[in-house]
C-alpha cells in the first residue's frame, strides 16, 4: 500500500527541507533543496537544451558523488549564478567536503536552470544578475513546508500554452519507506490532454491533489503534435526535477531509480525530453532507512514510485499556478468547467 505522506511535499522525506525566492518584478526566482547532511546524488539528463551547474561532481567516476544541496532555478545561464549564493551560506555554516587541513571546507551544490527570459518580466538587472542573491535568500527560508506553483524557480514558468509552476508530491509505503518530488515545470509540451481540462496525470492523482478533473467521455489522442503545446523555440524550454528516497541507495541503485523517475515527465507531458527542453531529473538518498529484502527488486519498487510521483508533481505545479500577466493559468482558463 502506498499513500501520500503527511504533507505531499518532497519534504516528507526525512531529513530535507526546501526554500524559494522569488523577484515579482524580474518574474523570475529560485528553488533550493537541502540535506541535513550530504546526500548521495545522480542525476539523468533526457532533454537536448540542458543548463547545468557542477552536475559532474554527481557523476559515477566523480571523488565526491554526494551533494549538500540542489538548486533550481529561472533565468536561462543567468540562473547559473544562484548556487554560488547557496554555496557562501553553506560555507558560512561550516558544511562542505573536506578539502585539505585548514583549509574551507568546500560545499558541493549542483544546480540547472529553465528558460523564463520571455515571460513579460524586467530582465534589465545590469551587470549583476539577481540569481546569486535569490540562491542565498532562498537557502535561508528552507523549511518543511513550502509554497506551489508560482514559487521559486517555478515562478516564471510556462507549461505549453498555460502558465507552469513549482509542484511537489510524495508517497509513503506501508513498511515504511518515502518517496518525493519536486519539479519546476516549464515544458515545450502539454500537461492536458487536448480538447479537455484533464491532466495527461490524471490516473496517478490522490485525493484530487490537482483538481479531481476526470474525462467525461473517450477521448482519441492525437497521435501528431498537440495543438496546446508551446512553440518549439530552441533554448525556451526544461522541465526540472528532483525525486529523494530516505532507503540507502548506493550511487548505482540511484542511477536507476532517476532513469525510472525520468519516465514521470513522459506520463504527465505530450511531447517529451524534445530537442528543445533541458529535461533534467535529480535523485538523491538521505539514508535515513536500511533498505531490506532483494535490494534490486527494492530499487525497482523505488523507482517506480518515484515516477508516478513525479507526475504528480509536474501536474500540481500547473495546477497551482496563478495566472502571470497574459499568460493565464489552468484555473483561470477553465473556472467555467470544460467537459472531459
Amino acid at each position: 500500500m502506498v499513500r501520500p505522506g503527511a504533507r505531499n511535499l518532497i519534504t516528507d522525506v526525512a531529513g530535507l527541507a526546501v526554500g524559494h525566492a522569488q523577484d515579482t518584478r524580474v518574474a523570475s526566482g529560485v528553488t533550493v533543496l537541502l540535506g541535513d547532511a550530504p546526500m548521495n546524488a545522480v542525476y539523468d539528463i533526457r532533454g537536448g537544451a540542458p543548463g547545468t551547474r557542477d552536475v559532474a561532481t554527481l557523476d559515477a567516476m566523480a571523488l565526491v558523488g554526494q551533494a549538500d544541496a540542489i538548486v533550481l532555478s529561472g533565468g536561462s545561464a543567468f540562473g547559473l549564478d544562484a548556487p554560488a549564493g547557496v554555496t557562501g551560506v553553506l560555507r558560512a555554516r561550516g558544511r562542505g567536503f573536506a578539502v585539505a587541513p585548514g583549509a574551507p571546507r568546500v560545499p558541493i551544490v549542483p544546480g540547472a536552470i529553465l528558460f523564463d527570459l520571455a515571460n513579460g518580466g524586467d530582465k534589465e538587472w545590469g551587470e549583476e544578475t539577481p540569481y546569486r542573491a535569490l540562491g542565498a535568500k532562498a537557502i535561508q527560508s528552507a523549511s518543511l513546508d513550502f509554497a506551489l506553483g508560482n514559487a521559486g524557480a517555478g515562478y516564471g514558468a510556462i507549461a505549453g500554452k498555460y502558465k507552469g509552476g513549482l509542484g511537489s508530491a510524495s508517497a509513503a509505503t506501508d513498511d515504511g519507506f518515502t518517496v518525493g518530488a519536486l519539479a519546476a515545470v516549464n515544458s515545450v509540451g502539454s500537461p492536458l490532454i487536448p480538447g479537455t481540462d484533464v491532466f495527461w496525470a490524471f490516473a496517478f492523482e490522490q485525493d484530487r491533489e490537482f483538481g479531481g478533473r476526470r474525462l467525461a467521455r473517450d477521448v482519441a489522442a492525437e497521435l501528431d503534435l498537440p495543438a496546446d503545446m508551446k512553440g518549439a523555440r530552441p533554448g525556451e524550454n526544461t522541465t526540472i526535477a528532483i525525486v529523494a528516497t530516505d532507503a540507502d541507495l548506493t550511487r548505482a541503485e540511484l542511477g536507476r531509480l532517476a532513469v525510472m523517475a525520468a519516465d514521470g515527465f513522459a506520463r504527465a507531458l505530450r511531447p517529451v525530453h524534445t530537442p528543445f527542453d533541458g529535461d533534467i531529473v535529480f535523485a538523491v538518498s538521505t539514508a535515513k532507512k536500511q533498505l531490506t529484502g532483494l535490494r534490486a527488486r527494492e530499487t525497482m519498487r523505488l523507482g517506480h514510485i518515484a515516477a508516478d510521483c513525479i507526475a504528480r508533481a509536474i501536474a500540481r505545479g500547473v495546477y497551482e499556478a496563478n495566472s502571470l500577466g497574459n499568460i493565464k493559468s489552468y484555473r483561470d482558463m477553465f473556472k467555467g468547467g470544460k467537459n472531459g
